[in-house]
């Protein structure tokens, strides 16, 4: 009987897991986890410890670093960003290494583009492994909500075959490991990461629009932080994890839910603006780990006829690079 409900136990994890949600998984402190990165008293942890604001004035940016490096996990924040006019404002939560490996790093992100007032915030993802910033895997959507009105919670899982980004716990974009992408797939351990920064050059329009300190200090909100994964030794770069059943660092299994898989073509459908899998000037074919779908692809071809329909063949990506300042301290309010 008592075999029987420990079962019972692993099979309601494994699902509750398997769906990426992390209602399940536990809420960290600030300092149980993360360390001031920049911007010294533009970084201020709330007296609940668990709650983080990051400030962008015509001084500084901030941001905050996790305390160890990860192989492998479920990452998640909630998040409520500045409001008003917000162009040329990035707010970035991703995973990176580097710092460590210069010429061949890996990175997983959500970046927040802002934007002229009465527009929405965008939303952009991008997978980079093995230092493959020239090959690009950028997807941008509208949130279909106001994401300065209210926190909202953005997860990113990474194993070892799947990359799977949520908002809300919807998983809003999946990429699956394939032969093809050799080391395009991230495999190094990586830091997470959460910056507030000036991309004026390129953020909104292009650059058209830019940050206007009129309205400075921008501020983001972070809570409900969860690291949930396999920490690493940095010196010997070993998991100190167990990967047992029983492990408390356990990784979720990335399958994803029929209901859960409705919901997040129902987003792509109606709230994707661009994927790099349909772009006609980028690429001739699609990459290999994309999977096509011809609902996407017609109306990402009426969205922008030329960059989906491959009529013209004039237009450069250009990839922003995001420079950090020395570690500095946060204030406590």
């Amino acid at each position: 009987m008592v075999d029987s409900c420990l079962l019972l136990l692993l099979v309601c994890c494994v699902l509750g897991l398997a769906s990426g949600s992390s209602k399940d998984l536990p809420v960290i402190s600030f300092d149980e986890g993360y360390s001031p990165l920049f911007g010294d008293s533009n970084l201020a942890i709330l007296k609940d410890g668990k709650t983080v604001h990051m400030s962008l004035d015509e001084r500084t940016g901030s941001g905050f670093i996790s305390q160890d490096l990860y192989l492998h996990g479920f990452f998640s924040a909630s998040i409520k960003l500045p409001a008003d006019y917000t162009a040329g404002v990035v707010v970035a939560f991703y995973m990176s290494n580097a710092d460590m490996f210069e010429a061949n790093h890996d990175e997983l992100d959500f970046e927040f583009l802002g934007n002229i007032r009465g527009k929405e915030w965008r939303v952009q993802t991008n997978v980079y492994g093995n230092g493959s910033t020239k090959m690009g895997r950028e997807e941008r959507y509208h949130l279909g909500f106001d994401p300065s009105e209210d926190f909202h919670q953005y997860s990113i899982l990474w194993t070892d075959n799947q990359i799977i980004f949520y908002v809300d716990n919807v998983p809003i974009r999946e990429i699956k490991r394939t032969e093809a992408m050799g080391g395009d797939f991230p495999s190094k351990p990586m830091s997470i990461y959460a910056t507030i920064w000036d991309g004026s050059e390129w953020a909104t329009n292009g650059g058209r629009y830019r940050v206007n300190y009129k309205y400075a200090p921008y501020v983001a909100e972070f809570s409900d932080l969860v690291l949930h994964g396999c920490a690493v030794d940095p010196i010997e770069q070993t998991p100190k994890c167990e990967n047992g059943p029983t492990s408390k660092a356990i990784i979720p299994t990335g399958i994803i839910l029929p209901e859960q898989r409705s919901k997040m073509e129902k987003f792509r459908k109606t709230l994707m603006t661009y994927s790099y899998c349909y772009d006609r000037v980028r690429y001739t074919a699609p990459p290999s780990e994309c999977v096509v779908n011809a609902q996407e692809a017609e109306r990402l071809r009426r969205f922008d006829p030329v960059t989906f329909g491959g009529r013209h063949h004039h237009r450069h990506a250009k990839r922003h690079q995001r420079t950090h300042s020395t570690q500095g301290e946060a204030t406590t309010i």
